[in-house]
């Protein structure tokens, strides 16, 4: 007769299996998301700022060195098809003309406009005004401190300095009469046949940080004696941000908000991030994302600060 009991050691057919155990995460302490909130916010904002600083003052020569060849090269080529601008009215941005100072070493690209945003790319032709070498007075207007600084130095030239300009019309030759700043008596009437040229831009005095916020406007009248002839239908004024210290304040706070908004979700995703992975291979991957929003925020920062800084 067999029996029914079971064996030793055997489990009966009918046992549930024994449940799966899943291993628990141990949760950080809140301390330590706390840091991790202050450690991304200081490192974030310290990366900004520092980038802004470095691309206002030095790394922003860059971009308008390279701008500065985009523009020669279109302007070489219009001026060879004959295409070449020469006014009353031209789009905002395009090159206008060619502009030499031998003595203070300055070789640029004039642009039409003189907007905070047009002189990131170089030196801009006031609209209201006529192209350089044209019968009237032409103004063309340039940063002191950043992007490039072109007009740095223009308070340098001593009269009898020489301006070479080339525009659609030809190459004229200006010499300098005077530089002038606020409080100084204004130069002499123009003479009827004559183009005069007025360089502009903030005065850019002591160490490199110190002027990025220049006092005054200097001005550098230049005058030619023969002038070309100046088309009819010149715009009378120009917006407030176009003129000497002018800002875009206005216009451009939708971006900067948009900027502020992607650095922003940036931040929360370090420290996100930081929850799952090491903060060192966090920070390699996020801080060249980081910079790259931070150089668009600033250049849309510079369009908030004055045109001639």
């Amino acid at each position: 007769m067999t029996s029914s009991r079971p064996q030793a050691g055997a489990e009966p057919a009918d046992r549930p299996p024994a449940p799966r155990t899943t291993p628990v995460r141990p949760t950080a302490p809140a301390g330590d998301d706390v840091w991790s909130v202050i450690t991304t916010t200081s490192v974030m904002c310290c990366l900004v700022a520092g980038w802004m600083v470095a691309q206002m003052v030095y790394l922003g020569g860059l971009s308008q060195d390279r701008a500065q060849d985009t523009l020669y090269s279109q302007f070489r080529a219009e001026l060879a098809a004959g295409t070449a601008p020469i006014g009353p009215v031209t789009e905002v941005g395009q090159p206008v003309a060619t502009l030499s100072i031998p003595h203070i070493g300055v070789e640029q690209v004039v642009v039409e406009g003189t907007a905070s945003g047009d002189l990131l790319v170089g030196p801009g032709h006031l609209r209201n005004t006529v192209l350089p070498g044209q019968r009237g007075t032409s103004a063309v207007l340039g940063r002191a401190s950043t992007y490039g600084a072109p007009f740095a130095r223009i308070g340098e030239l001593v009269p009898g300095d020489q301006v070479n300009v080339t525009t659609a019309q030809g190459a004229t030759r200006f010499r300098v009469i005077g530089v002038r700043r606020a409080g100084d008596p204004l130069p002499q009437p123009r003479p009827d046949d004559a183009a005069r040229l007025v360089l502009v831009s903030g005065e850019a005095s002591g160490s490199r940080l110190p002027s990025l916020s220049p006092g005054e406007v200097v001005y550098v009248d230049a005058e030619a004696d023969e002038a070309f002839d100046t088309p009819a239908g010149l715009p009378r004024v120009v917006p407030d941000p176009e003129q000497a210290m002018g800002t875009e304040s206005g216009a451009v706070m939708p971006l900067l908000t948009l900027c502020l908004a992607l650095l922003l979700a940036l931040a929360f995703g370090v420290i996100a991030a930081r929850q799952r992975f090491g903060a060192a291979l966090v920070w390699v991957v996020a801080t060249p994302v980081v910079l790259a929003v931070a150089w668009l925020t600033t250049d849309v920062v510079m369009r908030l600060l004055p045109n001639l800084m």
